[in-house]
C-alpha cells in the first residue's frame, strides 16, 4: 500500500524495478476503496460501457470525463489519477491543446491518456510542450472499434508489429511518459517495453509490459455480459451484492430491520 503520493517520477522510475499497479475507478466512492492500493486509477471513458450501457465508449462527452475525474480526484490522496480523453475531444492540435488545458484546470487528474496513432505525434507533442503529462494508448483502440468493425487484437503480423513499437518509439521521443498496451499480441507487447525507456502498462498485453491495468467492474465480478479472455476475476461482486440486497429486502418484509438498537 502507498504511504505518500505517487508522483510521475516514482512511477516511472518503476520500470525494469516493480510492477505498476493500475484499476479504473469513476466515483468517489470506488476511488477512496482504492486509493493506496494501486498506483494508478483511470477514470477512464469504459464508463460508458461498465455503467452507462453502452456498446462502445464513443459516446463519452468532455464533461462527462471531467465529472468523474473530479469525483475521483476528491477521494484520492495517493494514488496517480490518469484521465481520459474521450472521443472527438483531440481531433486538431487546438481542439486537443484547449480541452486538455481545461481537463488539467478544472480537476486535479495527474496525467491524461488518448488513444493515438503516428497521426497524433504532433497533438501528443503539442501537450506535452505545455507542461500536460501524456500516456498514450496503442494497440486496440475501443474508440476506433466502430472503425476497426469490432475490438480486435494487434500486431498479429511483421508489419502491424513493427509500426507498433515506431510507434510506440516516436510517442516517448515527442514527450509522452507511458504506453498503454491494449490488445497486442505477448510477444510484440514484450518487443515494445524492451525498446523504450518509459514504463508500458498493459490490459491485454501479456505479462511483460511493466505493469497492468484492468477495469474495475471486470476484475471484481460486477460486469458480466461478456468476460474478455484478458479478464481475470477476483471475486463474484454481483452475486455478493445481489445476496445482500435479497436479504435487506427480507429484513423489510419480516420487519427484521430496523430492530430495536437501530431506532431511535
Amino acid at each position: 500500500m502507498l504511504d505518500k503520493k505517487m508522483t510521475l517520477n516514482t512511477l516511472c522510475s518503476k520500470k525494469g524495478k516493480e510492477k505498476i499497479t493500475a484499476i479504473t475507478a469513476y466515483d468517489s466512492l470506488m476511488a477512496n476503496i482504492f486509493d493506496g492500493e494501486v498506483d494508478i486509477i483511470l477514470v477512464g471513458d469504459s464508463l460508458k460501457m461498465s455503467f452507462g450501457g453502452e456498446k462502445d465508449t464513443l459516446g463519452a462527452s468532455l464533461c462527462e470525463m471531467i465529472y468523474h475525474s473530479k469525483a475521483v480526484c476528491k477521494a484520492t490522496k495517493y494514488s496517480f489519477i490518469l484521465g481520459d480523453m474521450p472521443f472527438g475531444s483531440y481531433s486538431t492540435k487546438k481542439i486537443a491543446l484547449d480541452n486538455a488545458l481545461r481537463f488539467y484546470k478544472e480537476c486535479n487528474v495527474d496525467a491524461l491518456k488518448l488513444e493515438v496513432d503516428m497521426s497524433k505525434i504532433d497533438i501528443i507533442k503539442t501537450l506535452c510542450n505545455e507542461g500536460i503529462a501524456v500516456m498514450a494508448h496503442i494497440g486496440l483502440k475501443p474508440q476506433f472499434m466502430r472503425f476497426d468493425g469490432g475490438f480486435k487484437v494487434k500486431g498479429k503480423d511483421e508489419i502491424s508489429a513493427n509500426e507498433l513499437i515506431e510507434t510506440a518509439i516516436a510517442m516517448q521521443e515527442n514527450g509522452a511518459f507511458g504506453i498503454l498496451c491494449e490488445g497486442i499480441k505477448s510477444d510484440v507487447a514484450q518487443k515494445i517495453t524492451e525498446a523504450i525507456n518509459i514504463p508500458t502498462i498493459g490490459i491485454g498485453a501479456g505479462i511483460h509490459c511493466d505493469g497492468q491495468i484492468l477495469v474495475w467492474s471486470d476484475a471484481f465480478g460486477f460486469f458480466d455480459d461478456f468476460k474478455p479472455k484478458f479478464v481475470r476475476q477476483y471475486c463474484n461482486g454481483k452475486d455478493i451484492l445481489k445476496n445482500a440486497i435479497r436479504q435487506y429486502a427480507k429484513d423489510i418484509k419480516q420487519s427484521a430491520f430496523p430492530n430495536e438498537s437501530e431506532s431511535y
